[in-house]
This record gives structure tokens, C-alpha cells and sequence, in this order.
């Protein structure tokens, strides 16, 4: 498969580059072998047997605070597992001893970028990942139409283990880099103008 991602265009200090994720990969022209990973998790098989429970009791609180569980659960199994791949699977970041405090503010090597995220905005690039992993089959998680994840306690994205990966956003972008990102993904462009709406400058 073929990931296609966006190029930040924001004016930057003078040695600050501008990123795109694919940055974060040995080009194939090096020779070198180089990986990115994938992931999908979820932690919100079941919960709607209780949800339709709570709101036939309307309990609003009940089921509020279970889908805000349900939700944390999931970071935190994808923290998890982006550790265990860190240190044990890649294993490049084997002597890694984080605290709590460490892993929020980021201080691991690597990162773990989500398709509709900032660095990575445009949704699309889920189907690719989704085929790959055989995401439906193995964790049961599907996509909607608009591309949102089901059960909603649910992560995927891909694993850098790049040591000056760093997460980022992409910001505004020109017709010209759109155009050309929908040549890339022979999308017509009126449909990835769709899917970037937000992003366009």
C-alpha cells in the first residue's frame, strides 16, 4: 500500500523545516530498509447493552461516564501498546523507563500518528490502513460513512520509530499541494477538497 500524506506550507523560523510525515521513513531511493507499523485497538466491544440500559432508565450520568471510561481505556491501551512496541517488539527503545509524566508530555522516541489527525487530516487514508490490518475482521471495529470509528472507544494510526519523529500539524494548504495530493491518491479533486476542507487556506 501506498500512504500518501501533506506537507506543512506555514511560514516557519528560518531552520525550522517544514514536515510531512513521510519525513519520518528512509526514502526508497537510500536502499535502506526502513518500517512504519499500524494499529487499530478498541475498548468499546459490548458497552451498548449498558448504554441502552442507562438511557431507558435515563440515566444520563451512567451512561456519560461510561463511554468518558470506555474512552480513556482506549488511549491508554494504545499507550500501552505503543510502549510494548518501543521496547519490545521494535524493541530500538529497549532501556525505556518512563514516568506517567514522561509519557503524557511525549518524551518517548517515536510516534503514533492518526489518519484524520493533524499531522495526518485526511480521514481517507483509514481504508488503506483498515485493508491492511484486516481491521473489521480482527477487532471488530468498523468505519462509518464519514469515516468515524465504531465502537467510538477506538484508536488506530502508525507507528514512527524515527528518532526526531514529532507530532505536528499540517495547517492551511494550497489549492496547488491539493491538487496535487489528489493526483497522488487518484481522488478526484472536488472529493479530497472534501475530506481536507479544514485544512484549506
Amino acid at each position: 500500500a501506498k500512504f500518501c500524506n501533506l506537507r506543512q506550507q506555514v511560514e516557519r523560523s528560518e531552520n525550522a523545516p517544514t514536515l510531512c510525515i513521510s519525513d519520518f521513513i528512509a526514502p526508497k531511493s537510500t536502499g535502506k530498509a526502513d518500517y512504519m507499523g499500524g494499529f487499530a485497538l478498541t475498548t468499546g466491544l459490548g458497552i451498548e447493552v449498558l448504554l441502552e440500559k442507562y438511557e431507558k432508565d435515563h440515566d444520563d450520568y451512567k451512561s456519560i461516564m461510561l463511554k468518558a471510561i470506555a474512552d480513556r481505556l482506549a488511549e491508554a491501551f494504545a499507550e500501552l501498546m505503543h510502549g510494548k512496541v518501543r521496547r519490545e517488539l521494535w524493541g530500538y527503545a529497549k532501556n525505556e523507563n518512563l514516568t506517567a509524566e514522561d509519557l503524557v508530555k511525549e518524551k518517548y522516541v517515536g510516534i503514533r500518528p492518526a489518519p484524520g489527525y493533524p499531522a495526518n487530516p485526511d480521514h481517507t487514508e483509514k481504508w488503506k490502513l483498515f485493508k491492511l490490518l484486516d481491521a473489521e475482521k480482527n477487532t471488530q471495529i468498523t468505519l462509518t460513512e464519514s469515516l468515524a470509528m465504531y465502537p467510538t472507544a477506538a484508536v488506530s494510526g502508525l507507528y514512527f520509530s524515527h528518532p526526531k519523529s514529532m507530532y505536528f500539524g499540517v495547517g492551511r494548504i494550497t489549492k496547488e499541494q491539493v491538487q496535487d495530493y489528489a493526483m497522488r491518491k487518484n481522488m478526484p479533486l472536488e472529493e479530497a477538497e472534501k475530506w481536507l476542507t479544514s485544512n484549506l487556506a
